[in-house]
């Protein structure tokens, strides 16, 4: 993530300001320009149609009352049940930071208007019937549509569920990036001509999905599954194996841009461990092992730094060969491809 200024004082504003806290601004995030700009002194700065329902701070873009984010919104949560905008606001919040990556990454993405099988949102609430049966809505993807059940916008709800299904770093970001995943999985690997290459470095995603998932929740993780996988719910199968390791590599390269931006040093300088400098933009930048160069030091001081006040590692994934490899593929298939 990059930093922001503020266009009117040059305040540094975040990512999830609004307003500038320094001059009083309203902002409007101009994903175009990745700057913000002031919605009172800008009558070209239209702000997304979602600004107070949602707390959406992205300005619409020029066909549309809506942002690049919430155009692919298909449903929204009922916002008469009180609960349901406050999630909803933080559901939207990490998409946002996932359409930071595709907007970047200049990756396609098209709405449901555009395809039928394009990038679609629905955020859905848990019913009862009149007899009292649960209706669960379950987080997932299917031809495009990523369904969320907005309960996971709630901190204690998400982890009461990250503690049920044995995911530890179940994250709303992490969400959005996982799903996302699938979807282009179908739309740049199955579509894309890559399958066999998939197949080779994943496995065989023809194995039975349903049964696979089954498996996995009755009986655990496969043994050894740190020797290869990224997670232990990446074991499950191919195609969560893809979207787990889809959404690390976006975990990755965004966290490592905010250590760019804040001019951190981090990659050995002749053989010095003293002097460091990270050379490129991790969005852009060179090879994948480039960008882990940067990284891998990163985490190790992250990790000390937690340590230091008493908490658990930030980052305790350990990156085996199969997952470098695995990585590996992600990087080429984001980089190495046609312009959309």
């Amino acid at each position: 993530m990059k930093r922001f200024s503020c266009p009117v004082c040059a305040t540094e504003v975040h990512f999830d300001n609004s307003t500038c806290l320094n001059c009083g601004t309203e902002l409007g995030y101009d994903s175009a320009g990745e700057s913000f700009r002031a919605l009172n002194a800008d009558d070209a700065a239209q702000p997304c149609a979602n600004r107070i329902p949602a707390g959406c701070n992205w300005l619409a873009v020029a066909e549309d009352s809506f942002c690049p984010a919430c155009r692919h919104n298909r449903t929204v949560p009922d916002l008469d049940e009180p609960a349901n905008q406050q999630n909803w606001r933080d559901i939207e919040q990490a998409k946002r930071y996932l359409f930071y990556s595709i907007l970047k990454w200049n990756l396609p993405h098209p709405t449901r208007t555009n395809s039928p099988t394009g990038l679609a949102f629905d955020f859905l609430a848990d019913t009862v019937d009149a007899d009292g049966t649960l209706q669960a809505v379950l987080t997932g993807h299917a031809e495009g549509l990523v369904t969320l059940n907005i309960a996971e916008g709630d901190d204690a709800e998400r982890a009461a569920r990250r503690t049920q299904l044995g995911e530890p770093y179940r994250t709303l970001i992490g969400h959005m990036r996982h799903e996302v995943g699938h979807f282009y999985w179908e739309l740049l690997v199955r579509d894309g001509g890559r399958l066999e290459a998939f197949r080779e470095m994943f496995g065989d995603e023809t194995v039975d999905y349903g049964e696979a998932l089954k498996a996995h929740y009755a009986n655990g993780p496969q043994p050894g599954w740190q020797n290869a996988f990224i997670s232990s719910y990446a074991a499950a199968h191919p195609w969560e194996d893809f979207a787990e390791t889809w959404a690390h590599y976006i975990h990755i390269v965004d966290a490592s841009e905010t250590a760019h931006a804040f001019g951190m040093t981090l990659r050995p300088v002749q053989g010095s461990s003293a002097e460091m400098e990270l050379d490129a933009n991790p969005y852009f930048g060179g090879s994948l092992d480039e960008v882990l160069a940067d990284w891998v030091p990163l985490t190790v001081a992250i990790n000390c730094l937690n340590r230091s006040m008493g908490q658990p590692d930030l980052y305790p994934f350990v990156l085996s060969d199969p997952v470098m490899r695995k990585l590996g593929f992600i990087h080429a298939l984001v980089h190495d491809r046609p312009s959309p």
